[in-house]
C-alpha cells in the first residue's frame, strides 16, 4: 500500500462521489453539450452549468458565465496573461512563481511587454511595499501565486489586491495550491482573474481547470472554433463563456470537478483546512527533531499550505525520493518542482528538495510513517 504524499501535484484519492458522477455522466448522458437540442445533450449542458454555479458559490462569484473552463491552471494562466497584456504593458510578479506563470511572462517579453520580479526572502515571503515600489505608469497587471508549490508559503493576496485596486491595476491570482482549501473571495480580495486546476485541492480529475474573469475585462481568445452558438458567423462569437470555450468540452471531467466541489461544500472548507494545518504542524514539529534534516519555508502551518520541502544534508533529493518510494512505498516529489526561481530564492536550486504535500485524505499515521522512514534513511547514511 503506497502512502501518497504528492497532493501538490494531484490530489489522490478523490472523493467517491467524483468517481460515481463521472461514471454516471459517461453511461447515462455522455452526449455533446450545447451542440444539439435532444435530451441527452441538454442534460450534459445542465451538468456543466451546475459546475459553473458551484464554482461561483465557492469563490463568491456573481455570474456563472464569467467562469471559463480550461484544461488546467497552466491553460488558465496563459489565457489570462496573453489575453490581457499588449506591447508596452508592464507586469509585476514574484520570485516564488511556478513555471506556468513565469514562462508565459518571459515569452511575452519578446512582444514588447516588460516584467518585474519581486524578490521574496528565503522563506518565500514577500514584502508588499516592494510591489508598490515596482509600480510604473504602464503597469497593467500584478500576477502572483497564492501559495508556493515548493515551500507552501502563503502570499498576502488580499493586501496585494488592495494595492492593485488602489492603482487601477488588474490582479491575477494563481490558486493552484489553495483553491478548495483556503477561503478565496474574489470580491473581498479584489481579484480580477482567478486561475485554478480541477485536479488538486478542488478534488476533481486531471484535465480540468477554470479561469474566472471579472465582468468588464476584455481578453483576446487564444483559439477559435465551434462553440454551438452563432454558427452562422465565420468569426468567433463575442458572448462569454463561448468566446473562450471552442471545441467539445471535457464533460465527464467538468462533472467530476463539480462533484469534487460539492464534496468540499458538504465537508466545509474550514474543516478541510484545519485537518491539513494540523498534519502540517505535526510533520514540521517531528521533522525538526531529526538533526540531519533541513526544512525550508515558513515552518508555520498558519503561514504555509500543506507543502513541506526538506533535504537530508547534501544528499541528492532525487535519491532520497527514490528510496522513499522503492523501500518505504511513500510517494513524494523531488527536484525543482517546475519552479526554478523559487528554488533560487530558497537557495536550493542545485540540490532541489524532497517535497511532502499533504491532503485531506492523509492521516497522522501517514505522517508518522514518513518521519520514521526519514529517520531510518538518516541512520543508514550515518553508518555507510
Amino acid at each position: 500500500m503506497v502512502i501518497y504524499l504528492d497532493n501538490a501535484a494531484t490530489t489522490y484519492p478523490k472523493p467517491e462521489m467524483v468517481y460515481v458522477a463521472m461514471d454516471k455522466c459517461m453511461r447515462e448522458y455522455g452526449a455533446n453539450p450545447g451542440r444539439a437540442g435532444h435530451q441527452l445533450a441538454l442534460e450534459a449542458g445542465r451538468a456543466i452549468y451546475k459546475t459553473r454555479e458551484l464554482i461561483c458559490k465557492l469563490f463568491n462569484i456573481d455570474n456563472p458565465m464569467q467562469i471559463i473552463f480550461t484544461c488546467n491552471a497552466t491553460d488558465s494562466l496563459n489565457l489570462a496573461l496573453k489575453g490581457i497584456l499588449k506591447q508596452g504593458d508592464h507586469i509585476i510578479t514574484t520570485s516564488m512563481e511556478h513555471n506556468s506563470m513565469i514562462r508565459p511572462i518571459v515569452t511575452l517579453e519578446k512582444l514588447g511587454i516588460e516584467y518585474t520580479v519581486i524578490q521574496c526572502d528565503k522563506k518565500g515571503m514577500i514584502d508588499t511595499q516592494d510591489i508598490e515600489k515596482a509600480i510604473k505608469e504602464n503597469t497593467k497587471m500584478i500576477a502572483t501565486t497564492h501559495a508556493s508549490n515548493v515551500a507552501g508559503t502563503l502570499m498576502p493576496i488580499e493586501e496585494i489586491g488592495e494595492i492593485a485596486e488602489k492603482n487601477n491595476i488588474i490582479y491575477l491570482v494563481d490558486a493552484a495550491q489553495t483553491a478548495g482549501v483556503y477561503n478565496i473571495d474574489v470580491e473581498k480580495m479584489n481579484i480580477d482573474l482567478l486561475a485554478a486546476p480541477g485536479h488538486k485541492g478542488l478534488l476533481g480529475p486531471q484535465g480540468t481547470g477554470f479561469l474566472y474573469i471579472r465582468e468588464g475585462l476584455d481578453l483576446q481568445q487564444m483559439k477559435e472554433g465551434g462553440t454551438g452558438s452563432k454558427s452562422e458567423l465565420l468569426t468567433q462569437p463575442e458572448i462569454i463563456p463561448d468566446r473562450y470555450e471552442s471545441g467539445t468540452p471535457n464533460t465527464p471531467g467538468i462533472v467530476g470537478l463539480g462533484a469534487g466541489i460539492e464534496f468540499i461544500l458538504k465537508e466545509g472548507i474550514e474543516k478541510i483546512r484545519k485537518h491539513e494545518e494540523e498534519l502540517t504542524a505535526y510533520m514540521i514539529s517531528e521533522l525538526q527533531k531529526i538533526d540531519n534534516v533541513r526544512i525550508y519555508g515558513p515552518l508555520d502551518a498558519k503561514k504555509q499550505a500543506a507543502v513541506i520541502s526538506i533535504n537530508i544534508e547534501d544528499e541528492d533529493s532525487s535519491e532520497i525520493s527514490y528510496i522513499l518510494d522503492k523501500v518505504f512505498h511513500i510517494a513524494v516529489r523531488s527536484g525543482l518542482h517546475c519552479a526554478p526561481m523559487a528554488h533560487k530564492t530558497m537557495g536550493t536550486f542545485e540540490q532541489g528538495t524532497v517535497r511532502f504535500s499533504l491532503g485531506y485524505f492523509n492521516t497522522k499515521e501517514d505522517v508518522e510513517k514518513a518521519v520514521e522512514a526519514l529517520k531510518k534513511i538518516c541512520d543508514e547514511l550515518k553508518n555507510r
